[in-house]
């Protein structure tokens, strides 16, 4: 029988791990900022499926990173040809297989940016977003996981803005508090990562359906559940907290919309409601 705190049951209990996530954004107590040394690299690492065919809206969002290497950031951009190859390298088979199983540019995506943080650490962000010219050395002041909250209002479709549930504290029972798996910003073999990749591989290489879905597999929904089963292990422990919930990502980043690729099947959301197979 599992017990109250679970971290396992609550992780995959749809109701209580976003029950865990809204106590997470909107405890009252303050965040602090830690001082102590760090081991997040100030790479920056972004997909995109082909490298070969980069539309010229995206590569106007990529190009706003390019002002942080005069700050000292290194830039790495992924295709799928490219991820493969690293996953083969530095992970290994059941690796390379569970990439290959990923049947959509925006899962492989997903995959690819657990494994290379896994592996090196470092701030991950979509190719979609555009920097705000904002310092952001901050990210790199302790080794936490830095993550973005989300939160989806079942009731009208739409998302919450953050100024609502983070700074007001709001709350409807058709929310949903989850986290985003954009940006990540981590150190090598931050135990979240390492469950979300764990998990996603586990899932795939399981899968006996062409289409495993994509946000609870590889996506958001898989990032949340890791960090809650985290966050409760940890609790149940008594370790200290070694992620850090971002109240302002849009201050540092905003995501472009629209965009071309978001017209057609290259947008997960439109193929995922397509029925392709």
């Amino acid at each position: 029988m599992h017990s109250v705190l679970d971290p396992s049951r609550i992780a995959e209990d749809d109701d209580l791990r976003s029950r865990h996530i809204r106590e997470l954004v909107q405890e009252a107590v303050p965040i602090e900022i830690s001082s102590s040394r760090t081991d997040i690299p100030k790479v920056i690492v972004q997909f995109w499926h082909d490298l070969d065919e980069i539309p010229e809206d995206v590569q106007e969002c990529l190009d706003s990173w390019e002002p942080l290497k005069k700050q000292g950031f290194k830039r790495v951009l992924f295709d799928d040809a490219g991820a493969r190859r690293f996953i083969s390298k530095r992970l290994g088979g059941s690796y390379v297989a569970a990439f290959d199983l990923c049947h959509h540019p925006a899962m492989r995506c997903d995959y690819l940016r657990l494994c290379y943080i896994v592996t090196y650490g470092g701030f991950y962000v979509d190719a979609d977003e555009v920097y705000q010219g904002t310092d952001c050395n901050h990210f790199f002041c302790d080794s936490r996981l830095k993550i973005q909250p989300l939160c989806y209002d079942t009731a009208t479709g739409m998302m919450i803005k953050p100024d609502v549930f983070v700074r007001k504290r709001g709350h409807s029972p058709d929310w949903i508090f989850y986290v985003n798996n954009n940006p990540l910003i981590a150190p090598a073999n931050h135990p979240v990562i390492r469950l979300a990749l764990n998990r996603a591989t586990r899932i795939l290489l399981n899968c006996v359906e062409k289409r495993p879905e994509i946000q609870s597999t590889t996506g958001p929904g898989n990032l949340t559940a890791s960090l809650v089963r985290h966050s409760i292990a940890s609790k149940l422990t008594g370790r200290t907290r070694d992620f850090l919930i971002l109240s302002n990502w849009e201050a540092m980043s905003i995501s472009r919309w629209p965009l071309s690729y978001r017209n057609d099947e290259r947008n997960w959301r439109l193929w995922n409601s397509s029925g392709a197979t």
